[in-house]
């Protein structure tokens, strides 16, 4: 094996950095230069009409005092609270009964797959139907059972509803992040269970749970940065007609102080303190994981 093993040299090296050149110009100017223009910008005061002024830290001690925003941090901590067990554990028990030899196996992933690569405007549309108060599918079969109507995008239901289908939406990937998981576990472990008498859940609970614990943090690392960041479907499901929300979570927060008040800086130093609460969680999910003694 040559010394540098598998790492090019020379004029391999150029050709390869010339190739890599667009996509690692992509990731340094969409990726690191959005953050830092970002943290430029919480620190001025700019409504996109007249020039900028400087704030300091000012943008993030108001944050503690808004009462908006911190209303729609309760409600996004709620949100995830509810959305990502839900989400980790429906994914797990689909792709638990599709990781089986039966007849239209892939049909049926397919099928549980599609809402993922679906629009969610399109979604979110057929779900507001859905939903709807008076003519809506939901209460149209609660009427027809002689119950009175019930407002699923009311104060009392929204949550549930919104955390409804939003799991709807992500089990298809989870899905696919299990079904791998279960596809590498060795069919050798669960022959010899079956050999010494173990009876299909102590197969679960003894083997399957055990080999999938890399593959369920990894998954709900991912469930939570997209709770956290969770918009379209509560966007088309809770806007009122003043430009409000019966549900504002913090994604939606931004979205209104920056385009709705051009509020930019205040809007920017909201996305940083989500982004640092994602941070923050994604490094002690994957420190649980190392204490817990399985590769990151």
């Amino acid at each position: 094996m040559p010394p540098h093993g598998l790492r090019p040299q020379g004029r391999d090296r150029a050709w390869l950095l010339l190739l890599l050149a667009p996509t690692l110009l992509g990731l340094l100017l969409g990726a690191l230069g959005s953050v830092v223009a970002t943290a430029g910008l919480s620190l001025l005061h700019w409504d996109l009409l007249t020039p900028p002024g400087w704030a300091g830290l000012e943008n993030y001690a108001d944050l503690a005092g808004d009462r908006g925003f911190l209303k729609a941090l309760g409600n996004t901590l709620a949100f995830s609270a509810l959305y990502v067990p839900l989400t980790v554990a429906i994914s797990l028990g689909i792709a638990l009964l599709l990781n089986r030899r039966v007849t239209w196996v892939g049909l049926f992933r397919a099928l549980y797959f599609l809402p993922v690569i679906t629009s969610p405007t399109a979604v979110g549309l057929i779900w507001s139907w859905i939903f709807a108060q008076d003519q809506g599918l939901l209460n149209g079969i609660v009427t027809a059972l002689g119950l009175d109507p019930v407002r699923w995008l009311g104060p009392r239901m929204v949550l549930v509803s919104v955390v409804i289908v939003n799991v709807w939406g992500a089990v298809g990937e989870g899905m696919i992040v299990f079904l791998a998981g279960l596809q590498a576990v060795p069919r050798d472990y669960y022959e010899a269970a079956r050999i010494d008498g173990a009876r299909p859940r102590h197969q679960l609970l003894y083997i399957t749970l055990p080999l999938m614990v890399p593959s369920l943090f990894f998954q709900i690392v991912l469930s939570t940065i997209h709770a956290f960041q969770a918009f379209d479907y509560i966007y088309i499901l809770t806007r009122t007609g003043t430009g409000g929300s019966t549900l504002p979570t913090v994604v939606y927060s931004i979205y209104r102080t920056g385009f709705g008040f051009f509020r930019m800086g205040d809007a920017a130093a909201q996305s940083l303190t989500l982004a640092a609460m994602i941070l923050v969680l994604t490094l002690g999910y994957f420190r649980l994981q190392k204490r817990w003694g399985m590769p990151a």
